[in-house]
């Protein structure tokens, strides 16, 4: 009994891994939030001050990462973001700032949402 116990363990653990798809790919594909925030580098005064202006190598990275929402949102929400003194509720603020025109209106981003 116990063996059978143990057996329907592992295959239930299985089956999670392969829903869940541990090949590393997260919210940024197989790179971390933390990774791709290094990427928003030219971002930084803009998204600590609202009334900052926005680089157009800002605004370049914004819209290629931006294509994928989540991750935009993973890495405005990462600590590496966090450590740079980002304030998520400016930072939110750059893809219309960047004049986006299809960027995520309405998404919700923790307790964001893209204007």
């Amino acid at each position: 009994m116990e063996a059978t116990m143990k057996v329907m363990g592992i295959l239930a653990l299985l089956v999670i891994v392969s829903i869940a798809g541990v090949d590393g790919a997260g919210e940024c594909g197989k790179s971390s939030p933390d990774d791709e925030a290094m990427k928003l580098a030219p971002c930084a005064a803009a998204a600590q001050d609202e009334k900052a202006g926005v680089s157009d190598s800002c605004c370049l990275q914004v819209k290629k990462i931006g294509q994928n929402p989540t991750c935009l949102c993973a890495i405005m929400l990462s600590d590496t973001a966090k450590n740079s003194g980002i304030k998520p509720g400016v930072a939110i603020t750059i893809p219309k700032r960047c004049n986006i025109a299809n960027r995520p209106v309405g998404y919700k981003c923790g307790p964001y949402t893209v204007p």
